[in-house]
């Protein structure tokens, strides 16, 4: 408009701008340090450092929740108290209403996100839980037999292998290759 300062959009709030831009900002940063918390969540081996994990996603994601509200809130106050004069030829409209609407799907993302984390919280952070070993929807199969006195008799004579160091007086079986 005729000079060099830059203002913003949303009623030349710079405040309005300035708080879009941290929540935005911090909201990724803090959403890639939860990625990589998820990845490594099988290794950690701690019980009591899981459950630490998963609180501190429950209580961030949901207060990045309540902050994306006001963020969409806010901006959209600005928004429409914007006149047609303070923007000639409509200079960052659509921006603007982009940074609104990404304010309001980040509201359903981040309660998403605190809703998994609960669900996550329920479950427990039992080591046993977040194994993949039992993922595969069939029940844990026991490799021995039962001792427990209702378990039955199925003893076997059936060895699984034969005992060590026993001397095989048979002829060995390995032919040598010819090249």
């Amino acid at each position: 408009m005729g000079s060099e300062r830059l203002h913003c959009v949303f009623n030349k709030n710079g405040d309005a701008c300035n708080y879009g831009v941290f929540v935005g900002l911090v909201g990724l940063l803090a959403c890639s340090f939860f990625f990589l918390v998820d990845y490594k969540f099988s290794s950690i081996s701690s019980v009591k450092d899981r459950k630490k994990a998963v609180m501190l996603e429950i209580g961030f994601s949901g207060v990045w929740a309540f902050l994306y509200f006001v963020s969409f809130c806010f901006l959209a106050n600005q928004w429409s108290r914007t006149s047609a004069e303070e923007l000639p030829l409509n200079q960052g409209a659509d921006a603007a209403r982009a940074a609104i609407a990404f304010s309001f799907f980040s509201i359903l993302t981040w309660a998403g996100l605190t809703v998994r984390a609960v669900q996550k919280y329920l479950l427990g952070t039992d080591m046993t839980l977040f194994t993949t070993e039992h993922m595969d929807g069939g029940a844990p199969t026991q490799p021995y037999p039962s001792n427990s006195p209702g378990g039955g008799n199925t003893e076997t004579t059936e060895t699984y292998q034969s005992p060590p160091f026993t001397e095989n007086n048979a002829a060995p079986t390995y032919q040598v290759p010819i090249y």
